[in-house]
């Protein structure tokens, strides 16, 4: 179903906090999908340690981060710590107008903007769908947290703070995917992807056997 002509391809919204493995969980997802994109936020903070322009974030200047918010070129942004964090509507249109998926790793509060502003935009409300990932418990999202041994306590109580919040928010994704085994995870990510790749509406604008 992905090379039917005119499918738009789909913009997957996902969040969850800080400790669930998402990030691992969609690294997997990404691996051995041709038709599967990753969204490269914009930010105005400089690159850190290894991290590469283009690949990690667009690293742009904040004159000219903020020339585009003037100019509605953001789907979402924030002010994080004097520094602003975005995804460009350009840096996913391009890709599902073209029939292919996107993946957006966005924190409960972009995901709340994308949806707002998608419920006024045709082409955004018919591409997303929003996906959540969380843990299997408070209490083993505390200990994976602790266990990586790379953030201060006062780091780990703010990530849970704002934990305690995004976890309130679940209800609002389309899809929930519990973590409690890493394969598992992965493979019930990518069957939400495959399910949401042969829904029909997304093959009604050609029919695939004339």
């Amino acid at each position: 179903m992905d090379n039917i002509p005119g499918r738009l391809g789909i913009a997957f919204v996902v969040s969850g906090p800080s400790g669930t493995g998402k990030s691992s969980i969609l690294d997997r997802v990404l691996e051995n999908d041709d038709n599967l994109r990753f969204s490269i936020s914009c930010t105005t903070r400089e690159p850190r340690g290894s991290e590469v322009d283009a690949r990690d974030y667009n690293f742009i200047s904040h004159t000219v981060f903020e020339e585009r918010i003037k100019e509605n070129a953001f789907i979402e942004y924030a002010l994080v710590h004097d520094h602003y964090y975005g995804t460009l509507r350009s840096e996913v249109e391009q890709y599902v107008t073209k029939g292919q998926d996107v993946i957006l790793d966005i924190d409960v509060q972009g995901a709340a903007k994308i949806r707002a502003a998608a419920g006024k935009d045709d082409l955004w409300q018919k591409v997303t769908q929003y996906l959540f990932i969380g843990p299997p418990s408070f209490e083993e999202l505390e200990r994976r947290l602790r266990a990586r041994g790379t953030d201060a306590d006062d780091v780990i109580e703010r990530r849970l703070l704002n934990a305690r919040v995004e976890l309130q928010n679940w209800h609002q994704y389309d899809y929930l995917v519990v973590n409690s085994n890493l394969d598992e995870a992965v493979a019930q990510t990518r069957a939400v992807i495959a399910a949401e790749r042969m829904r029909i509406s997304r093959c009604a604008a050609a029919d695939p056997w004339l």
